[in-house]
């Protein structure tokens, strides 16, 4: 191992254990389950902004978006950028307050129970439901993850794929299991201003190794379009190939996924002052516009800086780990650059923390919470209830590993599949639910079955026929169980006056 290695792998552990401290000293504010999974709804706007948007981006941030801008130009990762960042806004804008005090109003503590207590659910047909699917599409989530810090500190320091997974999930593991969704939220904040530092020091740095920005641009403007809207460019053949509409509206649904994720959609429910939500809003937005413009800036220097030969030309998948790449030149200009890439490395390292803490609660929560208590109703004290949690939580964390231990799984698939299936089966139910009176509990058990269901459908037997219907699963299972949702609350009882006096309460609070 060379020094700057030595000093890059020294300013990532100290990271770590800072993480893990965090998780230490919030332990003890863990008193009930609320507390635990939603932080006794104590978020101030900026921790909810910026965890919401941390525990949302992942390392498909800082490695999936400026790879595919490397390998393709703007098209591609511009219009995911669009849909994700008009996804955000919408969310913040037209959920985020509706369902903070809906929550708050049927007295809900996850997204699961929320179903039930908005529909009257006694038998918890909704809870028992909605949880199996958060595990069904958190723990390989979570796996993804895992395998991501497994695959940086493997390429990087040559550390055994194994061990650096297992030793990256533990201290996940310890930090969110120790202080819950407070420590969770309060690390995804940290880990968002160092996410946003590592994005600025390798686009400046990448900028002077290509030889400055007119020089990255001449370059990008040489390639069939590379810059366009409307085209991509194939490396392959040096030709532009079409980006159609469909394809644009396809990409763009990206954005529809966000009405459904549960550990985005619980920063919303834990917020402290509703009223401070719109500025919540706006710093999740600037944050996320400007830190996905960054990304894919970031692919298109660096295909820049190959070109002027600063670092290798890569090649298909190879494409997502630039930013590595340019962190590690950084690292050979002396201890300090060295110590400055491993914060960027950090960066790496917090954007999938961010989000496996994040599932790993809301998969632990639909085990110990909405299954074991509230669909079985196992009768216990506070104290013996947040031990039960933990022991959830690290049981979901361990079959994340057993997922993760094949070093040649595809993390951005697996992610890509999980946002599709999260954003089809809770979004519609969570639109409807908050917006429309007259949806009922039948209608809310179809959505969510059909959701989940198409999703399946469309990935592995409708989309492999290609041509007009090769498009991300997300859309056509969004809008199926949209229209079932609505079909069958209306071909059933309209919901009875209590649901519809607690509706009307929570649509008369100004």
């Amino acid at each position: 191992m060379t020094n700057s290695q030595i000093v890059m792998l020294i300013a990532m552990a100290v990271y770590l254990l800072g993480i893990v401290f965090v998780g230490f000293v919030l332990s003890s504010q863990n008193e009930t389950m609320g507390d635990f999974y939603l932080g006794g709804r104590k978020l101030g706007p900026f921790v909810s902004a910026m965890s919401a948007e941390a525990s949302d981006m992942s390392s498909w941030l800082l490695m999936g978006l400026p790879g595919v801008a490397y390998l393709t130009g703007v098209a591609d990762a511009g219009w995911t950028a669009i849909g994700l960042a008009l996804g955000t806004y919408l969310n913040w804008l037209i959920v985020a307050k509706r369902l903070r005090r809906y929550t708050e109003k049927t007295n809900s503590i996850t997204v699961p129970t929320y179903f039930s207590n908005r529909y009257k659910d006694e038998k918890g047909v909704l809870t028992l439901l909605g949880a199996l699917i958060i595990i069904v599409f958190f723990v390989p989530y979570t796996a993804s993850g895992f395998a991501a810090c497994g695959k940086l500190f493997g390429s990087l320091f040559g550390i055994d794929y194994h061990l650096a997974m297992v030793v990256s999930a533990i201290v996940i593991i310890l930090y969110t299991s120790m202080g819950g969704f407070l420590a969770a939220s309060l690390t995804d904040f940290i880990q968002s201003i160092v996410m946003s530092l590592a994005l600025i020091i390798i686009l400046v740095f990448g900028v002077t190794q290509a030889g400055g920005m007119e020089a990255v641009m001449e370059n990008a403007r040489t390639l069939p379009g590379y810059l366009g809207f409307t085209s991509t460019y194939d490396a392959a053949s040096g030709a532009a190939s079409p980006y159609s509409a469909l394809t644009i509206v396809s990409t763009l649904a990206w954005g529809l996924g966000y009405f459904g994720m549960p550990h985005i959609l619980l920063r919303f429910m834990a917020i402290q002052d509703d009223h401070k939500i719109k500025l919540s809003r706006r710093i999740a937005s600037v944050w996320v516009v400007i830190s996905m413009a960054a990304a894919v800036l970031i692919g298109i220097v660096g295909l820049g800086m190959s070109e002027a030969g600063a670092i290798t030309l890569l090649q298909g998948s190879q494409s997502e780990t630039i930013i590595v790449e340019i962190a590690q030149k950084l690292a050979q200009n002396g201890v300090l650059t060295a110590l400055i890439a491993g914060i960027v490395l950090s960066g790496i390292l917090a954007s999938t923390m961010s989000t496996a803490d994040s599932q790993l609660l809301a998969a632990s929560s639909s085990v110990s919470n909405d299954i074991l208590v509230n669909v079985f109703h196992l009768d216990m004290d506070q104290k013996n209830l947040l031990r039960v949690s933990r022991i959830s939580l690290l049981i979901i964390a361990v079959l994340g590993m057993f997922f993760a231990w094949d070093a040649n799984s595809s993390v951005f698939q697996i992610v890509s599949f999980a946002w599709a299936g999260f954003g089809a089966a809770f979004g519609p139910v969570v639109l409807l639910s908050l917006f429309w009176r007259r949806s009922n509990k039948q209608g809310a058990v179809a959505g969510l079955l059909a959701g989940g269901i198409m999703v399946f459908v469309w990935k592995f037997a409708v989309r492999p026929m290609g041509g007009i219907l090769n498009i991300y699963e997300l859309l056509p299972a969004f809008l199926v169980a949209i229209a079932v949702n609505v079909i069958v609350s209306l071909a059933t009882p309209a919901p009875d006056r209590e649901i519809t006096a607690t509706f009307d309460a929570v649509n008369k609070m100004k």
